[in-house]
């Protein structure tokens, strides 16, 4: 099976999500989304990343990591493994709690972060859980639009996304999230670059400026092919880039 690659480096923003294996739940009650939140604030204590965002559903989870030590690799395996390992002593279990590894895909806070984070924000909605998200406890989304406040959650960098007068930035945003109730919402993901990453052009072209050549070595390496001639043929990043639908909140 190809396997994606995994580009880290300081100031790296990362949509990061891993569902259980065969699809099987990874939350079994309450205590266990709380443990897994128990887990992302030692991890943000150990390993310094910023959570921007999170939805936490009964079979998989969204994580928006920023990695201020370009440690994403570090951060994704204390927190698996550690909610691994309470899930399995918990149900008397063992394997694998998850399918393979998790995915990460890097984004261009400037022109997707805001959009990326009311999709994740109303996933509990699409998947009919609740009617709106704030109904839906297992998110970031009070953090942003009520009292219920985490310290888990940096919210100023999506807050400060938002434009316009009236209502303070909690009441922006719960209307900004709100005004996609009801329609057939475009995941920003369908935008994804060569299997890793969301973004516009410029972005592209600097995090494929990263790759280094024995990263590309490999039959295994997902997208190789296209990512081999986005680095060596600048023409074609034009030609791709220019398939996509930029967003400007």
């Amino acid at each position: 099976m190809a396997r994606p690659l995994r580009i880290e480096y300081e100031g790296a923003i990362y949509h990061v999500t891993a569902r259980g294996n065969e699809r099987s739940k990874i939350f079994f009650t309450k205590r266990d989304y709380q443990k897994f939140k128990e887990y992302l604030a030692d991890g943000e204590f150990k390993y310094g990343f910023l959570l921007h965002a999170y939805v936490l559903m009964t079979t998989h989870y969204h994580l928006i990591i920023e990695t201020p030590d370009g440690n994403l690799g570090k951060i994704m395996h204390f927190l698996n493994g550690s909610y691994t390992t309470y899930i399995n002593i918990k149900r008397k279990r063992s394997g694998h709690l998850f399918q393979g590894r998790y995915k990460a895909i890097l984004v261009d806070k400037d022109g997707y972060l805001l959009e990326l984070s009311r999709y994740l924000h109303l996933n509990p909605v699409r998947a009919k859980m609740v009617e709106k998200p704030e109904e839906y406890p297992h998110s970031s989304y009070g953090s942003f639009v009520s009292d219920r406040k985490e310290e888990i959650v940096t919210r100023d960098m999506i807050l400060g996304m938002l434009t316009g007068n009236g209502g303070n930035r909690g009441e922006r945003y719960k209307k900004f999230v709100e005004s996609a109730l009801g329609e057939e919402l475009k995941s920003p993901l369908e935008k994804v670059y060569g299997g890793m990453m969301l973004g516009g052009e410029g972005f592209i072209r600097e995090v494929l400026s990263r790759l280094k050549d024995e990263q590309m070595e490999g039959t295994e390496v997902s997208h190789r092919k296209a990512l081999r001639a986005s680095v060596g043929e600048e023409e074609i990043v034009s030609a791709l880039c220019e398939h996509f639908t930029y967003f400007t909140p």
